[in-house]
């Protein structure tokens, strides 16, 4: 099964240079938000796989002009080809502007998961748009991650937690891809990054 994970900037090579049969192997594409709508609605049309998506901190026009043929699993766990995918957007709060959160906010919105997470018999693939406290972050309280993210993963032990909010160019070190905690993979999927699972 073949995962595209998009965020934070259109890809050219997707977008830009697109040619016919380009996605046609992918089976589900997962947005971590910060991406144009028509982005997200053109990706969806020119493959056969599903667009699940959750909100970056710049999605404000997502409210009046959502990504068509898109689905939004913001603060859901919902299973799509044998996935559990739970999505939880947004980055730590630094403005008051929309989808911006406290930890205390984020951790309460995980706590409304519980039963739903319990229900499914846990998670496969965390979708969030910022990472989590110490693992790819920065120290600048836009792009610091969320320590309750940590704890979810400890708990639940999804597979993967997949984010974006990170760019390439915030650092002058090359944008490390994966790591790891326990169990969990944890992937920066800035502009494209294609996941194959087993």
């Amino acid at each position: 099964m073949k995962l595209l994970l998009v965020s934070d900037l259109e890809s050219k090579f997707l977008w830009d240079y697109y040619e016919p049969g380009k996605l046609s192997d992918v089976d589900l594409i997962l947005s971590s938000g910060d991406l144009n709508p028509f982005y997200l609605s053109f990706l969806v049309t020119m493959s056969t796989a599903p667009l699940l998506y959750i909100h970056g901190n710049h999605d404000k026009c997502y409210a009046t002009r959502p990504p068509e043929g898109c689905e939004c699993i913001e603060d859901k766990l919902v299973t799509i080809k044998g996935l559990r995918i739970l999505g939880l957007g947004g980055s730590m709060w630094y403005s008051g502007s929309a989808h911006q959160y406290t930890e205390k906010q984020m951790e309460k919105r995980i706590r409304k998961l519980r039963y739903q997470l319990w229900r499914a018999g846990g998670v496969d693939i965390v979708l969030t748009h910022s990472p989590v406290r110490g693992y790819g972050d920065c120290d600048d309280r836009a792009h610091r991650g969320f320590e309750c993210l940590a704890d979810l993963i400890d708990k639940y032990q999804p597979k993967y937690l997949v984010h974006g909010h990170i760019h390439a160019e915030y650092s002058s070190k090359k944008l490390v891809r994966e790591r790891q905690r326990g169990n969990t993979t944890i992937i920066n999927c800035y502009e494209r990054y294609l996941l194959e699972l087993p």
